[in-house]
């Protein structure tokens, strides 16, 4: 899918981002409602904004005070548009601003869980309770609404926490000082849907259906017709689903390049060929390149130059293959909408790199193909959705995220095959024990990830009356609907009991288990 145009929709909404972390999330709960939108800077041109056929905007939180010198404005288009307008936060600042409103610093700040007063039943909060939950992270207050604007919300420190009025041109402008797209904010779907189909009268049809055939074309017209591509294969359900839309589109055209990079999990190589070559009937070609990856990552403790390192050495494997095929112009990549974003590849100045992905932010700039990445906009759960409409197994749709760059950032520190070792034999038992409590997969209760990590800490133990100093393994469980926000999984501790157990009697050199019970934000799913 393109950033070019709305795949599979023929409408769209254009969220304008002002910095938020939560703007991604404005997208998921857009999306869940069946409706496509794309995220762009607020320095976006109209040109690029047109191109989607945009039926209305929101204009995302961000951290700056929309009176600093400096501060994000909003682009002139947004109001002479004619479209719909929701403001969320810093968004709603600028809209009331730019009308003629007062914005200014709150004397009493709200983070966190709020109660919000409805003041009158508008579209946008039909047939909600009052009042109702909902999250607050702002310094700022509209002080003085924009002439002829409604208050249509308040809460205990905010007498402005909801407004709604009409732009120059009359289309509906809307303003919340709270997050409806945080999972805090009760029915905040529901008021995203109001706004959505009430208001911006959308007909909803971004579906997986449509995103298919849509992005199978898309490709067609890309691709000349005697081009060939290949497809970094990894096994996972990106590159799966990534792979089969692309066979659909050039069919022999395509081959899958599978490389084995020696920072795999136990048995997975083995698992990869039998599923894609022998079950799916891709034409997929398998190297072992396990020495040359670890000749590189010797002696490097710095995740990000792992990163780089691994996303280098696949790039230049994938060219070596390219050439021995003949003229390939298009390599294929799994990349989802979350590696774009943490590599601060994004569109957004505003957003800071949390990492980079080899796939992203690492790729090499000398790289002699061109990439196709059909699922560039697409969230985890979005893709899980595709895939089981293209037909694949379950047990590939459902297959848990691993990272790319592997075992290399789950060994924490330097990568040597005695480390991988240990740590390979540890996961393999978290992995095993969490799929016999039947806790994987999909459903209520499911555990998103699940993992060991191999922590460059030893500490002191006692096994056969004797003394160790030995090797501490963290434990990894996390529930999430797409990774962009991840809780830790309240795994049984009679699990946990048994994990343990056999990590400390199973693995050689290792003495110590820990289980992470922190959430994402403020961590990442994964410890490098």
């Amino acid at each position: 899918m393109s950033a070019s145009g709305p795949a599979g929709s023929s409408e769209a909404i254009v969220i304008l981002d002002f910095g938020s972390q939560f703007t991604r999330l404005i997208a998921r709960r857009v999306r869940e409602a069946q409706v496509y939108c794309e995220i762009l800077s607020y320095e976006a041109d109209w040109q690029k904004v047109a191109a989607l056929n945009p039926r209305g905007f929101i204009l995302s939180g961000g951290p700056a005070s929309v009176y600093e010198p400096g501060a994000p404005q909003l682009p002139k288009y947004v109001l002479e548009s004619g479209l719909p307008v929701l403001g969320i936060c810093y968004g709603m600042g600028l809209l009331a601003r730019e009308l003629g409103g007062l914005v200014e610093a709150a004397s009493a700040r709200e983070y966190g869980q709020t109660e919000v007063e409805l003041d009158t039943q508008t579209a946008l909060f039909a047939a909600l309770p009052n009042p109702l939950s909902v999250w607050m992270s702002h310094g700022d207050n509209i002080a003085a609404p924009p002439p002829n604007f409604v208050v249509t919300a308040h809460t205990r420190n905010t007498p402005i926490a909801a407004m709604e009025g009409f732009s120059p041109k009359n289309a509906p402008v809307l303003g919340l000082q709270f997050h409806p797209e945080v999972q805090h904010t009760s029915h905040g779907g529901d008021i995203l849907r109001h706004f959505l189909y009430d208001t911006c009268q959308c007909k909803g049809d971004w579906t997986a259906d449509s995103f298919i055939h849509s992005t199978i074309e898309a490709i067609g017209q890309r691709v000349g017709p005697t081009e060939q591509a290949i497809c970094a294969l990894s096994g996972g359900v990106d590159s799966a689903v990534a792979a089969t839309l692309v066979a659909r589109a050039l069919g022999e055209r395509l081959t899958c390049v599978f490389v084995n990079n020696g920072l795999l999990r136990q048995g997975e190589a083995e698992s990869v060929v039998k599923i894609f070559r022998d079950q799916l009937g891709l034409k997929l070609i398998y190297v072992d390149a396990a020495g040359r990856f670890l000749d590189k990552l010797a002696g490097v403790e710095d995740p990000e130059q792992k990163r780089k390192i691994i996303g280098t050495e696949f790039i230049r494997i994938f060219e070596a293959e390219a050439r021995k095929l003949g003229d390939i112009k298009w390599l294929v990549q799994g990349t989802l909408y979350p590696d774009v974003i943490e590599s601060a590849t994004s569109e957004s100045k505003s957003a800071s790199r949390i990492k980079t992905h080899h796939n992203v932010g690492g790729l090499p700039l000398d790289m002699e193909l061109k990439l196709i990445e059909p699922l560039r906009y697409l969230f985890k759960d979005e893709v899980r959705q595709v895939g089981l409409e293209l037909g694949l197994p379950p047990d590939v749709v459902w297959r848990q995220p691993f990272p790319g760059p592997g075992l290399a950032v789950r060994v924490l520190g330097a990568v040597s095959e005695e480390r991988l070792a240990v740590l390979r034999t540890a996961d393999a038992i978290v992995r095993e024990e969490i799929r016999a409590a039947q806790l994987d997969g999909e459903g209520e209760g499911a555990v998103w990830q699940y993992f060991a990590v191999l922590t460059p800490l030893q500490s002191v133990g006692v096994m056969g009356d004797g003394r160790t100093y030995s090797n501490l393994v963290a434990v990894r469980a996390v529930s999430s609907k797409d990774g962009m926000t991840a809780d830790w999984a309240r795994l049984p501790h009679e699990l946990l009991a048994r994990i343990s157990s056999r990590i400390v009697n199973e693995v050689a050199g290792v003495n110590r288990v820990v289980y992470d019970i922190t959430s994402k934000p403020p961590a990442t799913i994964e410890w490098e």
